[in-house]
């Protein structure tokens, strides 16, 4: 890999040109997590299987049948994925020994039947319980944004948001229940594209939320996230990037309530200077009080959290079994305050978020919700892993925004905006309703140059 971070699109057309080779490309990876990748980045690495499918690709390069604009290119998958001959750890010491997966999950299938090289596995928080990426198992990686002290890389898809972000692969894939991609996309300064649920298989995928659990794409630029949203799902790649669309056409509605609560100074005047670009640009920017927003946050604060309720009952053998004691502490004793959780709150999570999200639509039409991804940059990794209690306030504080987008199903793109305190990325995040990716991109795709750093 060159040492500026190349997008999954560029590298496909140096292939497509002759000016790479799949398997030139697939040894500098190699080389370049063998040398440079801090160990808590990856869980494990499946070289001899990347080295195959590089040469499979280059044959059919060679031939003039590549399979597509990323056929070649490498990608890494968050270790709740099943690929076939590696163990699924979930981020656990519980599961670090068991038996490898046998076959691929349905979206590793569609990757490499893309012609994408997979390279490996990479590491996350516990059972996918965390925005802040800590793990005292598998070890945390640090944040390559950071310039003074090591900071959390965000969670809980935390080595494949690492993994991009310094470098060692295009683009990777991870999951996100209450912003566990949108989260570490904003604090490693990605763009970061979270599907609505159901949209993208999640067959052969440790469970954390039977509902909430969707799949995500860590990437450089929105044109990256819509090739992978569409070889994620299977499709034919037709155009090597999203239809255009013009700024002008575009709406942003802005929540007066809700999501401006306690933003550090950059955050907010980052956001402020990033509306005002897209409205120089042509959009439509309309401030307005979005009650469905507070209705969520009153609905969790009523019935409790449906992850945690759904974690509980998915594991409850192993959380209530002798297994229990290995378990992070700060992720079990979050997941174990659902043991009480009656049916009563669990139905009325589910049907108050369906009101609540039809509701929310019916008003916004064809606008897109925007907000801050997270109200901070990332935090200093040292406190939080020496203070549970602290840990547990800023994980909450983390999530503020984006779990609002996954109680309401909505889909959503993480777009960096500038720089904020100790010179780290801030993040802008747009909302478009469930089964709307394809506007969400082509609307992204739009506005990355529009709100990009302004610093």
């Amino acid at each position: 890999m060159p040492d500026r971070p190349q997008t999954a699109a560029a590298l496909g057309r140096l292939l497509r040109q002759g000016a790479l080779d799949a398997r030139e490309l697939t040894e500098r990876v190699i080389e370049r997590i063998e040398q440079a990748a801090h160990p808590a980045v990856f869980t494990s690495v499946c070289f001899e299987r990347a080295r195959h499918e590089a040469a499979q690709s280059a044959a059919r390069y060679r031939s003039g049948s590549p399979r597509g604009p990323l056929d070649g290119v490498p990608v890494a998958w968050k270790d709740l994925i099943d690929v076939a001959g590696l163990v699924t750890t979930a981020g656990s010491n519980i599961y670090r020994h068991a038996a490898p997966a046998v076959e691929d999950a349905p979206m590793v299938r569609h990757l490499a039947a893309a012609g994408m090289v997979t390279i490996g596995k990479t590491n996350l928080s516990e059972f996918a319980y965390s925005a802040l990426g800590l793990n005292p198992h598998f070890g945390t990686p640090p944040n390559p944004r950071s310039i003074d002290v090591p900071r959390v890389p965000g969670g809980s898809s935390s080595g494949s948001a690492v993994a991009v972000a310094d470098g060692l692969v295009p683009v990777a894939i991870g999951t996100d229940t209450g912003g566990s991609v949108r989260t570490p996309a904003a604090f490693n300064g990605l763009v970061g594209f979270k599907a609505s649920e159901g949209w993208i298989d999640t067959r052969q995928v440790f469970p954390l939320s039977k509902t909430l659990d969707t799949i995500g794409v860590f990437a450089h630029d929105v044109t990256d996230c819509y090739l992978l949203d569409l070889a994620l799902r299977g499709e034919r790649i037709v155009s090597p990037e999203p239809d255009p669309i013009d700024v002008s056409s575009l709406t942003l509605v802005v929540a007066e309530n809700a999501i401006l609560d306690d933003l550090e100074p950059a955050v907010r005047r980052n956001f402020i200077a990033s509306l005002e670009r897209a409205k120089d640009a042509g959009a439509t920017v309309r401030w307005q009080h979005v009650p469905e927003l507070t209705g969520i946050r009153e609905l969790i604060a009523r019935h409790g959290n449906i992850a945690s309720i759904e974690a509980y009952r998915s594991h409850q053998a192993l959380l209530e079994g002798p297994s229990c004691t290995q378990i992070d502490p700060t992720v079990y004793a979050r997941i174990m305050k659902a043991k009480d959780a009656r049916q009563d709150d669990l139905d009325a999570l589910l049907h108050g978020r369906l009101a609540l999200r039809r509701s929310l639509w019916a008003s916004l039409g064809n606008a897109l919700l925007v907000m801050p991804t997270v109200p901070h940059v990332a935090p200093p990794i040292e406190p939080l892993a020496a203070n549970d209690d602290l840990f547990a306030q800023v994980n909450l504080k983390t999530i503020c925004n984006t779990i609002l987008g996954s109680m309401l199903n909505t889909c959503g793109l993480a777009l960096p905006n500038g720089l904020g305190e100790a010179g780290l990325p801030t993040s802008f995040l747009l909302c478009a309703p469930a089964s709307h990716e394809s506007r969400l991109l082509r609307a992204g795709g739009a506005l990355e140059k529009v709100i990009a750093d302004q610093t």
